[in-house]
């Protein structure tokens, strides 16, 4: 592949996995929500599905959250990191696999319809898990295929690759048998199975070729010295202001990224939009991404990934913008384009910013860890504060019209669709906070740290 020339085989190794777990990106981040939402019209709360499923994504990255750091401080042990990684790769993998079966179940009647439901759920939070989980060593094992100089390029090449083919054809796939005539129900099994042996087969390079070279020594009695060591390490961020800055401010504007590409599909169905028009949207994302990455790997060559990033929390602030007043397909396909425009590039410069930071390569799972933390942290207030924003905004409204809590489904619906553009605004207040952090407080200690380090 041409565009792989000049990375070595460790590199291209490395970045194959965003080719392999892009396709639970696309077909679990964005299909999934549209089937959830159908279930859950056939039970007696079929108005609140988005706020059902935002809380739920909130839940899943809290409990990933809570493991991060004891996560990140195991995968520094010699040989840990490549069997953690398998470890969540495998659950991540067999919860799809699990997520293939429940299309073809009857969920037409109430009863059925809940448990069909509750399944998705839980299944798709075990995904969330497994997915996350692997993601943290994989980035961790960045600065064991790279080098500082090289590591803002194999980032965002890691993201394009994704765009490339595994968010891609999936989706062409699915889109395909959909188009001629297969049943609907059936696709969705199909595409959830092979978003489960396209993650495992496409995850084997990294498993080959990709070895943990930065480590620490597994003695007896470390693991406790390390847990110990985790507040010295908390200690570490605190001191180096420039990574403590970064983090918080990633904190808010990686929580807004993740909340739009997590709720962007049930927003649309929400409204009413057609699935196929929005999939044909969100396969125009993929499309689209690959230039754009290029697009910021060279802009950040010449520019800086700094400034790069700052561009893409601007792109952002104007999608959320925008984002409230999509009413109709046209409009939701303009805001596709709009984020294809940043979605890798910001998010795999962020990733590569912070691997520079990283005082100690041996401990790059530890703050990577931590780096864990903060984006799924910051994950779980983005979909709870659109799931709290649109359910406010739909009892306000509600209470306006003087209708009751028990009125008509069909009414409900139609409050919940009037109220949801103001659970896309409220994004906006996390980028602007995110945004203030990164432009304002953060420059001044960057260059504080270059000073520290000259000297």
């Amino acid at each position: 592949m041409g565009l792989l020339k000049g990375y070595t085989k460790e590199e291209k190794s490395w970045m194959m996995y965003d080719w392999a777990n892009s396709a639970h990106s696309v077909v679990i981040i964005t299909i999934l929500p549209i089937f959830y939402n159908t279930v859950a019209g056939y039970t007696s709360d079929a108005a609140s599905s988005m706020n059902t499923w935002g809380y739920c994504t909130s839940a899943a990255m809290l409990l990933i959250a809570l493991m991060a750091p004891v996560m990140g401080v195991l995968g520094d042990f010699k040989g840990m990191r490549k069997r953690l990684f398998c470890g969540f790769l495998v659950v991540g993998v067999l919860s799809c696999a699990f997520l293939a079966v429940t299309p073809l179940l009857d969920f037409v009647n109430p009863e059925t319809a809940e448990r069909v439901g509750l399944a998705v759920l839980i299944l798709y939070i075990v995904s969330q898990i497994g997915f996350s989980g692997a993601n943290l060593y994989y980035d961790s094992f960045l600065t064991d295929v790279t080098s500082e100089e090289r590591m803002d390029r194999v980032s965002t090449m890691g993201y394009a690759m994704g765009y490339i083919g595994g968010s891609t054809i999936p989706l062409v796939i699915f889109l395909v048998m959909a188009g001629i005539g297969i049943d609907m129900l059936i696709c969705l099994s199909v595409v959830f199975g092979l978003t489960a042996v396209w993650w495992t087969v496409f995850s084997l390079p990294l498993l080959k070729n990709v070895h943990q070279k930065s480590y620490v020594e597994n003695q007896k009695g470390a693991f406790l010295v390390a847990m110990k060591g985790m507040g010295n390490t908390i200690k570490e961020i605190f001191r180096h202001k420039n990574m403590f800055f970064f983090l918080l401010a990633y904190f808010f504007y990686i929580d807004g990224v993740n909340t739009i590409i997590h709720m962007s599909t049930s927003y649309g169905d929400t409204l009413g939009l057609g699935s196929t028009e929005m999939l044909l949207a969100l396969l125009l994302v993929q499309v689209l991404g690959l230039p754009f990455c290029l697009l910021y790997i060279r802009l950040s060559e010449k520019l800086g990934a700094r400034f790069m990033i700052g561009v893409g929390i601007c792109v952002y602030m104007g999608i959320s913008v925008f984002g409230f007043f999509v009413r109709s397909v046209w409009q939701f396909w303009l805001l596709a384009v709009l984020v294809a425009t940043s979605q890798g590039g910001i998010q795999a410069l962020s990733r590569s910013m912070f691997g520079k930071m990283i005082p100690d390569k041996k401990r790059s799972g530890e703050f990577f860890g931590f780096y864990d933390i903060f984006g799924k942290f910051s994950a779980i207030m983005g979909p709870s504060l659109v799931a709290f924003s649109s359910g406010l905004a739909a009892d306000i409204i509600r209470k306006a019209e003087n209708i009751p809590a028990d009125a008509p489904k069909e009414i409900l619906v139609q409050i919940s669709q009037q109220a949801a553009p103001w659970g896309v605004l409220s994004v906006l207040v996390i980028f602007l906070i995110g945004g203030a952090l990164y432009f304002f407080c953060l420059p001044k200690y960057l260059n504080k740290e270059k000073e520290t380090t000259h000297a």
